[in-house]
């Protein structure tokens, strides 16, 4: 199976600017007017807080955290992205002004526990009994305004990043099919207009539509919302045409955890999960105080 044919760039490490530009984003959003509480109470002087996990998990945060402060705190990191967490492990110990830990403290916490879930939720379904070089890829299907945050999160639990977006590949589905006229007039269009390198994905839910993809020669199928049986069909149909062993084949829809060993045994190449983003649930961190 040819794999390669299927390569994104990979959101190993976040640009230093971009995370500032997005904190900056969500500062205004949670306190556009400053910190009532924070304001009010008087909190004066420096302060030391360490960032716990409360729960297991996988630690993702590594080129985020240090930026969720400003640069009057100090953020020392006692971990690194990948790493396992339990309870009681201390994340990060951040000095500075106590106002500054004060307001910034949810934000950061919401957003490294969100990074963490995801990051962890993926590990559990990469250590699946998987065969070498098979792929669970990540979807479009982000949070708003997170989606590199949270490809960067998939990418630390062991997941493979898909497209980021619609600008990074072709992937033709059925509503461009209907809107183009035909299979056929939206690959034509696709293949006259295609820059940069781009290769066609076709999303195809039927073997019919499998079929006509290979005979007007498609490289690259997304087999949308078959279950593994029809899945293994497609395959076994697929690997019998000249040159099919170097034709991607991935899966998609409704692959949950217990359904992901039996998809990669049909021979696929990949699959591709949103649940690796929208079915993450945040591990527990808390921020807590030197007394």
């Amino acid at each position: 199976m040819n794999s390669e044919i299927h390569s994104y760039p990979q959101i190993s490490n976040l640009d230093p600017a971009y995370v500032l530009g997005k904190i900056s984003e969500f500062r205004a959003e949670d306190f556009p007017g400053g910190d009532l509480t924070t304001d009010l109470t008087g909190t004066n002087g420096n302060g030391s807080a360490d960032m716990v996990s409360k729960s297991k998990g996988i630690f993702c945060g590594t080129d985020v955290l240090p930026y969720c402060f400003p640069e009057t705190c100090r953020v020392d990191l006692s971990v690194s992205d990948g790493m396992e967490l339990i309870p009681g492990t201390v994340i990060a110990v951040i000095t500075g002004p106590t106002d500054s830990l004060l307001v910034n403290e949810r934000l950061s916490l919401n957003l490294i526990q969100h990074l963490c879930g995801i990051a962890t939720h993926t590990r559990s379904i990469v250590s699946k009994k998987l065969p070498d070089g098979f792929k669970v890829l990540d979807t479009r299907k982000t949070t708003p305004g997170l989606r590199m945050f949270e490809k960067y999160a998939v990418a630390v639990g062991g997941g493979v990043n898909h497209r980021s977006d619609l600008s990074s590949g072709i992937l033709i589905k059925d509503n461009h099919i209907a809107s183009a006229g035909g299979l056929k007039n939206a690959v034509r269009r696709a293949n006259d207009t295609k820059t940069n390198g781009a290769w066609i994905e076709l999303e195809v839910d039927t073997i019919q539509q499998l079929e006509e993809g290979l005979d007007i020669g498609i490289t690259a199928f997304l087999l949308d919302n078959m279950d593994p049986d029809t899945v293994k069909k497609a395959v076994a149909i697929v690997r019998s045409r000249e040159k099919g062993g170097s034709v991607f084949l991935e899966a998609s829809g409704g692959i949950t955890a217990e359904t992901i060993e039996a998809y990669a045994l049909t021979g696929i190449n990949a699959v591709s999960m949103s649940s690796l983003t929208f079915g993450s649930s945040p591990i527990d961190i808390s921020m807590d105080f030197h007394s």
